[in-house]
């Protein structure tokens, strides 16, 4: 009891320092966005800094898994952070010597980006060994509420504090969190783990296929990596690509308006992972992920397609992201029982690359569909104003409502077909734990 208490006080060190770093580099990102947009006065340059943070991540993922299980991964959590710091600091003393451009942003997002796909997977690793598995859910729920946390709190601070300090002060602010985290990961000590066999490190290609080769002989692993492939592509399509520009299109630009859709959708996460960090989530973890997940599309997407009022918008925001820690806790409570440790980082990494592989996409997609198909065909007398028009109305905005209308259906559906393959809707009872002890199993039979 004593080593498990030891090991969550441990990851609460470490989810602190990165709690203030992910509040630090939001701060940062806001400041640069708007920066970013005084500058051009165009949403293409800001939608495409989030399109350079997704490549890089996607690309990098396989090759960061085997390192990630090489190395000790509280060590590639520190390289990561202090990384990412040098970054900021960069584009801090480019902007001191007003030399700062928009292409400097786009590099330093694939940078940080490519620091992250060896970040994320690390974490994850390290808090398998850290935590007993009865924690994992709770643990995710934790790291969720981080990164809402960070959602609510960044605009607020860094919106307060601009007029005061700038961008400059913002970023010393990013640069400082930075170093908190890599004191936190300084200062504890992270377990090992069994070295990967010799004849697996002898050959860098063959265990990058490692994580590949595990997913594709596990069915039900390899359908939860599908499905969250099709829901980031879905989130990339209407949540990251254009629901700003609706809600500022169908409030006639009221940036409080938007400011408040905002903070409802990093809120309503922070309560959602307040309760899965105290819950635990359902006992059967996949309906916390199947059934959450068509929850989230089927409430939040609807009402922000046929929301045209502030309130209802706030109340689709609601809806939709108080389920995402625990949608996103049971889905990791399920990926770290079924995987030993000692191949995390490989096998997380491949999941991230497929789980992300669809997004850039999606982004893509939602400037060209809003743009140059549904819009116009939303405007009063457009070709499909006579479907739609009764449910999500007309005019500026409501072309993106129908985008959100068709994610609220598609994104649905599909969540629910998770539970026709036996594979993905039996996974807790037919994959075995990394744990599962065969001759144990037997004596308790």
């Amino acid at each position: 009891m004593n080593q498990l208490n030891a090991g969550y006080r441990t990851f609460l060190i470490i989810w602190t320092g990165q709690f203030l770093s992910r509040l630090g580099t939001a701060m940062t990102r806001f400041a640069l966005i708007i920066w970013a947009y005084q500058q051009t006065g165009a949403a293409t340059t800001v939608a495409l800094l989030g399109f350079f943070s997704f490549l890089p991540y996607i690309l990098l993922s396989p090759v960061a898994g085997v390192w990630v299980d090489r190395l000790d991964r509280r060590k590639v959590m520190l390289l990561s952070d202090l990384g990412a710091g040098l970054i900021t600091a960069v584009v801090l003393a480019l902007y001191f010597t007003n030399a700062l451009a928009i292409w400097h942003l786009y590099v330093a997002e694939v940078l940080t980006a490519a620091l992250d796909a060896f970040q994320g997977p690390a974490y994850s690793a390290a808090t398998t060994t850290l935590l007993d598995k009865s924690q994992y859910a709770r643990a995710s729920g934790l790291r969720s509420l981080a990164d809402d946390g960070a959602r609510v709190f960044a605009p607020f601070l860094a919106g307060l504090l601009i007029p005061w300090i700038g961008v400059p002060g913002i970023l010393l602010i990013d640069v400082a969190t930075f170093l908190v985290a890599v004191v936190t990961l300084t200062i504890v000590a992270v377990p090992g783990i069994r070295p990967t066999a010799d004849n697996e490190r002898s050959n860098f290609r063959r265990e990058m296929r490692v994580g590949f080769a595990y997913i594709r002989r596990r069915p039900g692993l390899l359908g939860l990596s599908l499905l969250f492939t099709g829901s980031n592509f879905f989130a990339a399509l209407t949540y990251y690509g254009i629901m700003p520009a609706m809600i500022l299109a169908r409030s006639g630009g009221d940036s409080v308006a938007l400011g408040l859709v905002e903070g409802a959708l990093g809120a309503a996460g922070v309560a959602g992972g307040v309760l899965m960090a105290v819950w635990g989530g359902p006992r059967r973890k996949i309906h916390g992920v199947l059934g959450v997940m068509a929850l989230s599309f089927l409430l939040g997407d609807f009402l922000f397609a046929v929301g045209r009022d502030v309130w209802v918008w706030v109340a689709a925001a609601v809806a939709a992201a108080v389920f995402i820690p625990i949608l996103w806790g049971s889905r990791q409570a399920i990926w770290q029982a079924k995987v030993a440790p000692e191949i995390q980082g490989r096998v997380f990494s491949v999941d991230n690359m497929m789980r992300f592989s669809l997004a850039p996409l999606g982004y893509l997609l939602a400037g060209y569909l809003a743009d140059g198909v549904l819009e116009p065909a939303m405007m009063p007398g457009g070709a499909l104003t006579d479907t739609f028009g009764p449910l999500v109305g007309t005019g500026p905005g409501a072309g993106m409502a129908v985008m959100f209308l068709g994610t609220a259906t598609l994104g649905c559906l599909m969540s629910l077909s998770g539970y026709l393959f036996a594979a993905i809707r039996n996974i807790e009872t037919d994959l075995p734990d990394h744990d599962f002890d065969p001759a144990m199993a037997a004596t308790e039979g």
